[in-house]
C-alpha cells in the first residue's frame, strides 16, 4: 500500500510570508550599536542608506527603524540567533555605550531577553526547528499583550477576514496563535496588565488571495490605508458580531505580485572580524544545514 501522507500539515492559509515589524527610533547610531553591534545582525546594504531609516536583516525578515519619535510594541519580537555565548558577548560589548537608555538584557532558561535602547524587548531563542522551523537567523514571532477576554474573538477575525488559521492555545495564559507565513505567528497573549496607548508601529506580512480580505475589511471600514497597487493597510481587530475593536496594530498587508516579494536579504556572519577574517565566511547561513534536516 502506498505510504499515506498528512497533506494538510503542509497548509500555510491566506499568509505566506511574514516580513517586518516598524517601529521608529529617534537616533541611527543607538540603533546600529543595538540591532547591530549588540545583536549581530546585518544592515540591509541596499535600501534605505540614509540616515532618515534603516532596514535591519535578521534572516528572510527584518526590523524597519524610521527616524521619529521612539515606538514601543506592546509586547515582544521572538528572534532566532545561534549561539548564546557570543550574543552574551556582544550584548556586553555595547552596555558602557548605551548606558542611560532602556538598553538592558538578561538570560533565562530558555531565551535571552534583549531591552533595546527605548525599551522594546526581543526574546532571543537558540534554533529549534520543532518550534521555529529550519531557521538558524529570524523572526519567527511576534507577541502582543491583548486585553484579558479577547483572545477568542482574535482567533475568529483572522481566519474570517483574513484567511490567515487561527488557534487557541491554553497554557501560560491564554494566547491566540495567527499562522503568518511558514513557521511564523503573531501570539495575542492576554494580560490584566494596564497597556499603553498605541504609538503607530506596525507588522508586514505577504497574502495570496489579496483581494478578498481586503473587500471584507472595505465591508466593514476598516481599511486604514491604500498605499499602492500591491499594498494596503488597515490597525483594528474587531469582533466580528459587534464591530467592537480588540486591539489595535498596524498590518501592512502586500500581495504575493509585490516587487519586494522575498527580496533576497544578506546576512552577515557576526564572528567575522579584521583579526580572524576567512575567505567564504563572510555570510551566515539563515537556514539549517542539510545534516540538521528531518529525514
Amino acid at each position: 500500500m502506498p505510504q499515506q501522507f498528512d497533506r494538510s500539515a503542509e497548509d500555510l492559509g491566506n499568509a505566506i510570508h511574514f516580513e517586518h515589524v516598524n517601529i521608529t527610533v529617534p537616533d541611527q547610531r543607538l540603533a546600529t550599536l543595538f540591532y547591530v553591534t549588540g545583536l549581530g545582525l546585518t544592515r540591509d546594504p541596499y535600501l534605505m542608506v540614509s540616515d532618515t531609516n534603516m532596514w535591519i536583516n535578521a534572516g528572510r525578515s527584518q526590523f524597519h527603524l524610521p527616524q521619529g519619535k521612539p515606538q514601543v510594541l506592546r509586547g515582544h519580537t521572538g528572534l532566532v540567533i545561534e549561539g548564546r555565548e557570543a550574543l552574551l558577548a556582544r550584548l556586553a560589548s555595547v552596555k558602557s555605550k548605551l548606558e542611560g537608555t532602556a538598553f538592558a538584557y538578561a538570560e533565562h532558561n530558555d531565551y535571552v531577553e534583549a531591552t533595546c535602547p527605548w525599551g522594546n524587548r526581543i526574546r532571543v531563542h537558540e534554533p529549534d526547528a520543532a518550534r521555529f522551523g529550519r531557521i538558524t537567523i529570524g523572526i519567527p514571532y511576534v507577541e502582543f499583550d491583548v486585553p484579558v477576554g479577547s483572545a477568542q474573538a482574535i482567533c475568529a477575525f483572522y481566519p474570517e477576514v483574513m484567511g490567515m488559521p487561527a488557534a487557541l492555545r491554553n497554557g501560560d495564559g491564554k494566547v491566540a496563535a495567527v499562522q503568518t507565513g511558514r513557521d511564523q505567528h503573531l501570539l495575542f497573549r492576554e494580560t490584566d496588565r494596564p497597556q499603553p496607548g498605541y504609538d503607530g508601529h506596525h507588522v508586514q506580512m505577504y497574502i495570496t488571495d489579496f483581494s478578498g480580505p481586503y473587500r471584507k475589511l472595505l465591508a466593514r471600514d476598516l481599511i486604514s490605508r491604500e498605499d499602492n497597487q500591491f499594498q494596503y493597510r488597515f490597525c483594528d481587530i474587531v469582533d466580528l458580531d459587534s464591530g467592537k475593536p480588540l486591539f489595535t496594530v498596524e498590518h501592512e498587508v502586500r500581495s504575493a505580485t509585490h516587487p519586494m516579494f522575498m527580496r533576497p536579504l544578506v546576512n552577515r556572519n557576526p564572528a567575522v572580524n579584521n583579526r580572524n577574517y576567512a575567505y567564504g565566511h563572510d555570510q551566515a547561513a539563515w537556514a539549517m544545514g542539510p545534516d540538521q534536516y528531518e529525514g
